[in-house]
């Protein structure tokens, strides 16, 4: 557990840094060509890169949360066992409301 949260730590550090740094960088011209542009121009750029930044990050993110073994991770069964009581009851009160209705109707 502690690996994935490692990674989810990483990934959303990038994901505010990149985009930070690319519109400082745009901003205070440190990236060569941006001092051309005219503000409008350096605007959309600065801003479309920092977005396309993010995206790639999450894509990278995506990529590492595939390439983990499925059987790596396996559910408390305490959870298991509560979750499929609670399920059973919520299923056995639908259909008793069910014939409850039916009944109504007839």
């Amino acid at each position: 557990m502690a690996g994935v949260m490692h990674k989810f730590l990483i990934a959303s550090m990038f994901m505010w840094i990149l985009p930070v740094a690319i519109l400082y960088g745009f901003n205070y011209n440190l990236l060569p060509g941006s001092t051309t542009l005219s503000p409008h121009s350096l605007t959309l750029l600065s801003g479309f890169l920092a977005v396309v930044s993010v995206n790639i990050v999450i894509v990278f993110y995506i990529c590492m949360a595939l390439k983990e073994p499925a059987d790596k991770h396996k559910p408390d069964a305490a959870f298991l066992a509560e979750a499929k009581d609670s399920v059973s009851k919520l299923t056995k009160g639908a259909t008793s409301g069910d014939d409850h209705a039916l009944k109504k109707q007839e």
